[in-house]
């Protein structure tokens, strides 16, 4: 177990891993480029909500980065389920989670970024 433990943790601190090995894997398999990506894109969301928190929680030294990703996709989810009752009457709840999870892969991947670059410049300026 503490070997799967191992990997899992390697996989969500470089979540671009998981992305590229579901990409070729999919697309070896379906040989469909467009499903490959939006597979890869939907299976390393989880790899970076845990990455980011990760991230957020040393960066800013406190324990709330999951907790406040948790509550940003409920407000997403919120709003975009409000947003389908206004426009067609009722919600599509299918679509409503995979526009919130689509949604969080982009979001999640630009704040990977920033998160790592900030981290990464503050290590540098405590070396100097």
């Amino acid at each position: 177990m503490n070997a799967i433990e191992s990997f899992l943790i390697v996989l969500s601190m470089l979540p671009f891993f998981p992305f590229l090995l579901v990409y070729f894997i999919v697309l070896h398999y379906k040989k469909h480029k467009k499903s490959a990506l939006l597979t890869a894109m939907d299976v390393t969301t989880v790899f970076l909500i845990a990455a980011v928190a990760a991230l957020f929680n040393n960066t800013f030294d406190n324990g709330f980065g999951f907790y406040l990703i948790l509550i940003l996709l409920l407000i997403a989810l919120g709003l975009i389920g409000s947003a389908q009752t206004r426009l067609r009457g009722k919600i599509d709840y299918k679509k409503m989670f995979r526009v919130v999870w689509r949604m969080t892969f982009v979001v999640m991947s630009f704040s990977y970024i920033v998160l790592m670059a900030f981290g990464l410049f503050s290590y540098i300026l405590d070396l100097v």
